[in-house]
């Protein structure tokens, strides 16, 4: 997920492929605009009569061009955007709670397909070298739809009353103490970090899909490894742990991208990410209370 974030690294790779900081264009500023202008005025060219002293100095009184005016990703790029993933997914979660609620044999169909679409989804959109907002958006239909569907099921249960409502709370909360915890230098993130990230991830993400293909042949039921016992709580905090920090990750990757000026396009995968970590960050405490429950 975000640890080996391929969106910072195809960032990386084109940054060092094109450039761009500041795009490396002339137009960056109208201060840059005006030496330009003076300097082929100086010639004795044409240039001299189109550009006069009061347009020069109108120009040097403009304030210099900023992220959003050259085309490059801003903070509230990635929020706007965010929201918009966060608003979809939401939505079409809610319209699969209500549903699933009423008909209860569509559970199944909305918990498995919203799983396994992602799963699939999240691998072509990682490795599609355009961003495709339309695939970003399928993509959340699909996450909602299976939120709604969980949700619905583990609230239907009468010994985990209140789990989604405390899973939504603490995610809340984790998300605001990690922005803090990020933004005031406590949470630290860099390569070193980043790397165990990466391998630690890649580890739980295989154990979680045996874990699933072993739930659905039978050989192990419940919650799956350590059911609700001590190894099952610890395995659950391991998960919110890892989620937690996958947040601090797309915070430290989403600082860099606006740093480096990548192009504004990447707004959209960063916001993907970062709902994907709010997601899967929910779906861990959801686990743990329940598991807590038993």
């Amino acid at each position: 997920m975000a640890g080996g974030n391929p969106v910072f690294d195809r960032l990386n790779k084109q940054i060092e492929k094109e450039r761009y900081a500041g795009f490396g264009s002339p137009q960056g500023s109208p201060h840059q605009q005006a030496q330009h202008g003076t300097q082929a005025a100086s010639t004795g060219y044409a240039t001299q009569d189109a550009m006069t002293a009061r347009q020069l100095n109108e120009m040097y009184a403009q304030p210099p061009a900023g992220p959003a005016d050259t085309g490059r990703v801003t903070v509230d790029d990635v929020v706007i955007k965010s929201l918009t993933l966060f608003v979809v997914t939401v939505a079409v979660a809610g319209v699969s709670w209500f549903w699933t609620a009423a008909n209860t044999d569509m559970t199944l169909p909305f918990w498995l397909g919203g799983m396994f679409g992602t799963l699939i989804l999240g691998f072509v959109i990682a490795f599609m070298k355009k961003v495709s907002v339309p695939l970003l958006m399928v993509y959340a239909v699909l996450q909602g739809a299976f939120l709604g569907a969980f949700s619905q099921y583990i609230a239907s249960i009468p010994k985990y009353d209140g789990v989604v409502q405390m899973a939504v709370l603490a995610t809340l909360c984790v998300f605001v103490a990690m922005y803090v915890g990020y933004a005031t230098g406590f949470v630290k993130v860099n390569d070193k970090t980043r790397r165990m990230f990466f391998f630690a991830i890649v580890g739980y993400g295989l154990f979680s899909l045996l874990q699933v293909v072993l739930l659905m042949t039978g050989v192990i039921s419940g919650w799956g490894f350590g059911g609700s016992g001590g190894l099952g709580i610890v395995l659950s905090v391991l998960g919110v742990g890892l989620a937690s920090y996958s947040l601090a990750i797309d915070f430290d990757t989403i600082d860099n991208a606006v740093r480096v000026g990548a192009p504004k396009k990447y707004s959209w995968l960063l916001a993907h990410g970062l709902i994907v970590s709010i997601v899967w960050l929910y779906i861990e405490f959801v686990r743990l209370f329940a598991r807590l429950r038993d």
